[in-house]
């Protein structure tokens, strides 16, 4: 029976959008009107929509399962700006359930590159209204009272519900964001937008009463540094980390109780499983996108290029804020085989080759 097959690392097909501002690529997307394929193996051609009704807590794990149903809970894109981001903001979870029925939106960009006069905006320079935005929103004045942020490659940025934010200059962003198309639309900035680009229906009045109108100050970074991995997020929707990989990692899936997302930021890896009776090796290029499955006890990550980075985002189903970043554990044990230290619960073992 088909069903009884074991699911296997799944390499995800892009779908790319042209708009005025630049392009979008969804690296991996459960939206419906936005659906990931998946590409090779038994499974390909299908969608990630249908692989959640099918696979159901097999694909992402008992407790992201209970908590998010069939709906894959965040989304992976990439957005090249070569203009102007319209100005957008986006509801908390309750607002968004509440009037929507849809999830909210968390959100994390990080600089893949920045240009000529790269920038974003985010939030407001000083404590303002909603009377003063919908004015100047009008006129064209907006920018006066948006408080800017010079962009450079590396950076991450996390955005919080109900902080007006938008992208200008020439910059390729990669965001994780929640499974939601709850992006409204507060200014396009002179740009024709499409209706596939913005529903109508989620504008500038619409957003008033959820934006944050006081002076913009910048969530406390999450920025850990351990010898491997940086974390980038720790939020209830999803985790990311940035792995820089110089040796092999041995990653435990269960430990993590969830999926695994893993995207190729620069170099190449190969990612290698033992599946009963068969082994896979999954190799990961530049700018490709794997979804491992619950279902997928481990794995062992390796690079195959110098200067190998990966983003890996996944739902932590504990409140483990840092669970492999411990300051009490010398980071490098003697032992050839490194784990984070001997308390850590943490899915992630380092091999070094001496």
């Amino acid at each position: 029976m088909e069903n009884e097959k074991k699911l296997y690392p799944l390499h995800l097909c892009t779908i790319l959008d042209n708009y005025a501002w630049g392009d979008e690529e969804f690296k991996l997307a459960d939206l419906g009107y936005k659906d990931s394929l998946a590409r090779e193996g038994w499974l390909a051609g299908n969608s990630l929509g249908e692989l959640m009704e099918t696979y159901l807590d097999r694909m992402v794990g008992d407790n992201t399962y209970e908590y998010f149903g069939r709906q894959f809970p965040f989304q992976v894109k990439v957005l090249h700006c070569r203009g102007r981001l319209p100005l957008m903001v986006h509801p908390d979870d309750t607002l968004a359930a509440q009037r929507y029925d849809f999830l909210g939106k968390e959100k994390l960009w990080i600089v893949l590159s920045a240009g000529k006069n790269a920038g974003a905006r985010l939030g407001f320079k000083r404590d303002t209204d909603a009377t003063e935005l919908v004015k100047r929103c009008s006129e064209g004045t907006e920018d006066e009272i948006l408080n800017n942020v010079a962009l450079y490659r590396g950076q991450s940025l996390l955005i919080h519900p109900g902080t007006v934010n938008s992208l200008s200059g020439d910059v390729t962003v990669l965001e994780v964001s929640e499974s939601s198309p709850m992006d409204f639309c507060l200014s396009s900035g002179g740009q024709e937008l499409s209706e596939e680009e913005f529903d109508p229906e989620f504008g500038l009045v619409e957003a008033l009463d959820f934006i944050d109108y006081k002076a913009y100050r910048a969530p406390e970074p999450e920025h850990h540094h351990g010898d491997m991995i940086e974390r980038l997020a720790s939020l209830s929707q999803f985790t990311a980390n940035r792995l820089t990989l110089s040796d092999p990692l041995h990653v435990y899936t269960e430990k993590f109780g969830s999926f695994m997302v893993y995207v190729c930021l620069s170099g190449e890896a190969s990612l290698q499983t033992e599946i009963p009776g068969q082994k896979s090796v999954t190799v990961l290029k530049q700018g490709e996108t794997v979804l491992v499955p619950a279902e997928v006890p481990d794995f062992i990550l390796a690079p195959l290029t110098e200067g190998t980075v990966l983003l890996e985002a996944y739902r932590s189903p504990s409140e483990e804020k840092d669970g492999y970043i411990n300051p009490d554990v010398a980071a490098r044990l003697e032992d050839e085989e490194e784990s984070c230290g001997p308390e850590c619960e943490c899915g992630h073992h380092h091999h070094h080759h001496s």
